[in-house]
């Protein structure tokens, strides 16, 4: 099958779904302009998903805007520095169960089944690739270039948002609903330490979520903090591009061995993750921040391979200086001078942290005003989380107008303790995206509840047309 044939097997299958079929929700009128019912912001793999969703929810009245340009959505050609996708090849995400949107049929449109069998992982450019044919195919309804500064409600259940960018026609949108598919930092920001961020000149050091100009470390010498997947992609990709010696800092005495997403995704844990009382949901996503998610073993073994390549074990860094050739750092073994340091320190999630929140996070609720947690599991950086409703929504944490929360959805990273491995992981898509589009859509269906009501009560459409008895 080629790609073109792939392309008409979708338009067919989608046409037996009646995909597209006519809106249902009621126009909403407005003195300044169109009303979305509902605008994604993130047109990445979460915002694509989300879209074809709603759409499949009958719910046509969108947009899904992305800052980056056309094709750089996502982290895939800007900051994800690995090889191939962690995630096994097998498992479906954003097709949502129309077989032949799945990467599988999209590789194979052009590979054949034996180039299907032949990949071990998916590269991550073939995946970046597979997410634009899919744009593509479903014709959704994606502007790139406009970012989104802030989300203002205004009466009528109706949110302002307040967008720049190149390709922005105005300065603001209205929406009724906000799903915000913001990706992994989303929900808040990528941290850097103190002891970095406080004491160094940020052209010694940079973030993995930066863009770093490897061309200019060619030759010389740097140092990565942290131990999980992203210190080890961002090692191979370093020592890849010529830069002579990389040095992994890690706080922890060995590296993790566990990877807790493998066995939820084969035991029903992120499927059913909703199911769960509060104080399981918050010792499950405990247990998987110990363990964190290690380097799989093709991307150790590659990183190990490379003869500038040095781990330093239970080597936490205790204080960094800026020194005549670049940075000195010390840790319990020592002190080591690098040219630059590169920080793989994860990130923190908290709605205070989102700039586009700023007239709303006071009265998000967090995980802290909901739930304590024994001490043994107690963590502050779980504690900071929206606590969302299992549709992704965000909760009030008063009463004081909890009318400025509703149509707001946080579809991203920040919803890992309140509906688990959903958002920005590829595992849990294919479950999260058809709860998030049903809530989106019951909450516009009740919105609109009384007129809908009426009209129902008041139809007199005759659809029967018979008589009896028969006239002659």
């Amino acid at each position: 099958m080629s790609l073109e044939a792939l392309n008409e097997r979708v338009i067919t299958d989608l046409s037996y779904l009646n995909f597209r079929g006519p809106n249902w929700v009621r126009p909403l009128s407005h003195p300044e302009g169109h009303v979305y019912d509902v605008v994604i912001v993130g047109g990445g793999q979460c915002g694509l998903g989300a879209a074809f969703g709603l759409l499949r929810e009958r719910v046509s009245n969108i947009l899904v805007i992305d800052e980056n340009k056309e094709g750089s959505e996502g982290p895939w050609e800007t900051y994800a520095r690995m090889v191939t996708l962690r995630t096994p090849k097998y498992l479906t995400s954003i097709d949502l169960g129309i077989s032949s949107l799945t990467f599988r049929s999209w590789w194979e449109a052009q590979a054949g089944q034996k180039g299907w069998e032949e990949v071990v992982k998916i590269s991550r450019g073939d995946w970046m690739n597979y997410l634009r044919w899919y744009r593509k195919v479903l014709d959704l309804p994606v502007v790139n270039e406009v970012r989104l500064k802030q989300i203002e409600p205004v009466e009528g259940g109706v949110h302002r948002l307040h967008i720049e960018g190149a390709r922005a026609s105005s300065a603001q949108l209205l929406s009724r609903k906000v799903v915000l598919a913001t990706g992994i930092q989303g929900g808040g920001e990528w941290y850097v330490p103190p002891v970095i961020a406080d004491k160094l000149p940020h052209h010694l050091y940079a973030h993995t979520s930066e863009t770093i100009d490897f061309d200019s470390l060619k030759g010389k010498r740097i140092a990565i903090l942290g131990g999980g997947a992203s210190a080890f992609d961002n090692a191979n990709f370093a020592l890849a591009e010529g830069v002579a010696e990389v040095h992994i800092f890690v706080r922890r005495k060995e590296l993790p061995r566990i990877n807790p997403i493998r066995q939820m995704e084969l035991s029903g844990m992120i499927e059913r993750f909703a199911t769960l009382s509060d104080a399981e949901k918050y010792a499950v996503i405990a247990h998987f921040f110990k363990h964190s998610q290690p380097p799989t073993n093709d991307t150790f073994e590659r990183a190990v391979s490379w003869p500038g390549f040095q781990l330093h074990l239970g080597a936490p860094w205790l204080d960094v200086e800026a020194a005549d050739e670049g940075a000195t750092v010390t840790v319990p073994q020592g002190k080591f001078t690098f040219d630059f340091l590169v920080i793989s320190t994860g990130l923190l999630s908290d709605p205070a942290l989102r700039p586009e929140l700023r007239l709303v996070e006071s009265h998000i609720a967090r995980w802290e005003d909901r739930y304590k947690a024994p001490k043994a599991v107690a963590n502050p950086l779980l504690d900071a989380h929206p606590y969302l409703s299992p549709g992704f929504a965000f909760l009030s944490r008063d009463d004081k107008d909890p009318k400025l929360l509703n149509g707001l959805f946080a579809f991203n990273y920040a919803a890992l303790v309140s509906c688990g491995l959903s958002a920005s992981a590829i595992s849990g898509m294919r479950f999260a995206i058809p709860k998030l589009a049903s809530a989106v859509a019951d909450q516009l269906f009740i919105d609109d509840r009384e007129e809908i009501l009426k009209d129902f009560f008041a139809y007199d459409k005759a659809e029967f047309v018979g008589e009896w008895p028969k006239k002659a």
